[in-house]
């Protein structure tokens, strides 16, 4: 077994050298961490049983599990089993090990099923109970007047002690071995935690000696050990974590915080070297004279707020400066973001080059281009989603070549290789994080020195912001336009329900239209919650025709005819599901119903709420809870009732459920942190931020010494892409 003891911020001399030219060849790993990288089913006690269940808890379809993978994969907590001096001393309900000697077996008899086998010490005695396991199993861990430890919870049954199926039974050379805490991981069916924490153990002795990238002053100052004497404590706790407390993150020791502090180096530094070599690529001119975006301002129907005038010049100060602009417009739900981006396209067009909107689904897509027809004026707009018919396609294609259209508005399809701009000067991404950075700069290759300008409505907590969209300056959107009528959010127990659809029956009858979102498509045997389909069932028996259902099963064609029929008024109730959380506007809905709202996460229960109170009618939202609610659900809906505050909202949604849910990143594939919480190391996150972009400052090829090291550290957490875009220039 190696240990990592350099403190250098070099490669130790009794390191593995790197592969030739592994430091200076983009995208060939160190081989430094081949280990590291080779598959786990190469792992001692990962035999064809066990290799499957490896792949199905950390493999993915694009890669088997690695080694990294199970070092990566840190115990979630950690159970004590101290040795208790005696059986009249032991507590009841808490792990414990004994020292007993065995005196008994007692067979089950006819009709009953547990084999008991009693044990005693001087003391008093215990009975130890098996249900379903061989006799001869135990009779042969447990035969008669041997001495055993055996750890687990001591119960009472019927006035007796007893311990159930003992989680250990050792003798004295066991004991010996048995660790002081027992590390618990999230496991999988068929795979324990104890037969990971083994096979994790072997994962350890591959542990090579990295260098150390981390500054050594540092180090010191946080008492932060070594990275694999880090992992070594984590995976072998010496002290069992304090219980956790509901919706808190545990505390973190020093060596977490020391690999969490590494992760989010590793991220910083791959975004502060995009950043770098966004800014070194020569930009161009991308504004003119303003008459484009007076038309659009005056074409307006309401006058722009503070907070879009002020992102307005910041953006179009980036446009007209020569360096390329890379920048994240965030608002809330109805704070005006698709006005700000048509002036920003029409800044573009003045300068006589073309701009490009990309949402992420077609829905949006075609909203965004109906919304901007009648504000664009002499701007010649065109629609390019992958529903267009050949001919139309192909008519779309050679006047964006030929530069006949000004602005195109369109979904993922608008990065595919057979389109071409004659001079793309802006591109506009909707909602960035269900696309990923890669389809970012897909877009922004498709001109030369093109501006990037990234839209979210979801607000975004600051700690997120810098993770995710840490290589962009920032413009936020922070006031609602005026006329906006605040929102009403009612929590209703799901018993009720009842009631709120008799005041659906009043809401119809004075002109409203209806939001009814349900978490599932169709009924699940395993999960009791609302359907779409079945709730579409049942309020067509209330109110008939003017019902509409729309989820993301559905064919394209069906999905825009059900939701243009409801915001032509043709339906008044749509029964959906989340498929119309971001974006969709019908300004005459006023009432929103979330069904099972305790199953939604903060974040989207604000996006939600936020297709209602968009025009100027009064607005309301009820949350259909199933209790009992348990302290996190309960603190979700006690915010929604107190705020409409999005960002206020999402920092809270962060603390209660981690980072990788927040942006639906699990979902979307952008991966969350493994080794770093969000929602408790933001001052790691501050730290790795300013530390990373002093290195691209000083090094910005890292080839000093520390430098190098860190290139080790960057292909470690597999954001080698940022050293291939270093040798690109």
């Amino acid at each position: 077994m190696t240990s990592d003891t350099s403190q250098t911020l070099g490669h130790p001399a009794d390191a593995a050298p790197p592969r030739s030219g592994a430091d200076d060849a983009p995208g060939l790993r160190p081989s430094i961490l081949d280990p590291l990288f080779a598959p786990a089913r190469g792992l001692p006690g990962v035999g064809p049983k066990i290799a499957p269940l490896i792949e199905k808890l950390l493999g993915s379809e694009e890669r088997p599990a690695r080694v990294a993978d199970l070092l990566f994969h840190l115990p979630q907590s950690g159970v004590a089993r101290p040795l208790c001096g005696s059986i009249r001393d032991a507590p009841t309900g808490e792990p414990v090990t004994l020292g007993v000697t065995v005196v008994a077996h007692r067979p089950p008899m006819l009709g009953k099923r547990a084999f008991r086998v009693l044990v005693e010490d001087g003391t008093g005695d215990i009975s130890l109970v098996f249900f379903g396991m061989p006799r001869g199993r135990i009779e042969k861990m447990l035969p008669i007047g041997s001495h055993r430890y055996v750890s687990g919870r001591i119960d009472l049954w019927d006035g007796y002690r007893q311990m159930v199926h003992p989680s250990r039974i050792l003798d004295e050379a066991g004991l010996a071995s048995l660790p002081a805490v027992e590390p618990i991981y999230g496991a999988t069916e068929g795979l324990t935690s104890r037969v990971i924490s083994r096979i994790v153990h072997g994962a350890l002795d591959r542990l090579p000696v990295l260098p150390e990238w981390q500054d050594t002053s540092y180090l010191t100052r946080n008492r932060f050990p070594p990275f694999a004497e880090a992992l070594r404590i984590e995976h072998r706790p010496e002290e069992a974590p304090p219980p956790p407390v509901e919706g808190q993150a545990p505390p973190a020791s020093p060596a977490r915080k020391r690999l969490a502090y590494d992760e989010l180096l590793a991220s910083q530094l791959a975004l502060a070297l995009v950043r770098a070599r966004q800014r070194r690529k020569p930009g161009r001119v991308n504004a003119g004279d303003g008459h484009l975006k007076e038309r659009v301002e005056a074409a307006l129907p309401f006058a722009l707020t503070g907070a879009q005038a002020r992102a307005v010049e910041e953006i179009r100060a980036d446009m007209a400066s020569e360096r390329r602009m890379l920048r994240l417009l965030q608002g809330d739900v109805g704070s005006g973001k698709t006005a700000v981006a048509l002036l920003a396209m029409a800044s573009a067009v003045e300068a006589g080059r073309q701009a490009a909107l990309m949402a992420p689904t077609e829905i949006l897509a075609r909203q965004h281009y109906e919304r901007l027809v009648p504000l664009a004026g002499a701007m010649r707009l065109r629609l390019l989603t992958g529903r267009d018919k050949a001919a139309e396609r192909r008519a779309t294609l050679a006047d964006l070549a030929a530069g006949e259209i000004d602005i195109v508005v369109g979904t993922h399809a608008l990065f595919q290789e057979a389109v071409a701009f004659r001079d793309l000067g802006l591109a506009v991404v909707d909602e960035q994080h269900r696309f990923g950075v890669h389809q970012r700069l897909a877009l922004g290759a498709k001109g030369e020195a093109v501006d990037i300008l990234v839209m979210t409505a979801t607000p975004i907590p600051r700690t997120l912001a810098l993770t995710f969209f840490g290589d962009m300056d920032v413009s936020v959107l922070d006031e609602k336009p005026a006329g906006r009528q605040p929102i009403k959010t009612i929590t209703v127990p799901v018993e009720r329900i009842d009631e709120v659809v008799e005041g659906l029956h009043r809401a119809l009858a004075a002109g409203d239209r209806v939001y009814w979102i349900c978490p599932l498509v169709a009924e699940s045997e395993y999960v009791d919650l609302a359907a779409a389909g079945e709730r579409f069932e049942d309020l067509k028996k209330h109110f008939g025709d003017e019902v509409g259902l729309i989820h993301g099963k559905m064919p394209g064609p069906e999905k825009d005819a059900a939701m243009e029929a409801f915001a032509a008024g043709r339906t008044r109730v749509l029964v959906s599901t989340t498929v119309v959380e971001v974006g969709v506007d019908v300004p005459e809905a006023t009432i929103m119903v979330i069904e099972h709202a305790e199953r939604f996460g903060l974040a989207q229960l604000h996006q939600l709420r936020g297709r209602v109170g968009r025009g100027s009618k009064a607005s309301s939202c009820l949350l259909l809870y199933r209790g009992p609610l348990g302290q996190v659900a309960k603190a979700r809906l006690e915010m929604m009732r107190s705020s409409e505050d999005g960002f206020r909202i999402a920092e809270e949604d962060l603390r209660l459920r981690g980072e990788g849910e927040v942006l639906g990143t699990r979902q979307s594939g952008m991966a969350a942190f493994r080794l770093a919480r969000l929602e408790s190391d933001g001052d790691l996150l501050e730290a790795a931020r300013d530390d990373a972009r002093l290195i691209v400052e000083r090094d910005p090829r890292l080839q000093s010494e520390r430098g190098r090291a860190l290139r080790v550290l960057l292909y470690l957490f597999e954001r080698e892409a940022a050293i291939r875009l270093i040798e690109a220039g």
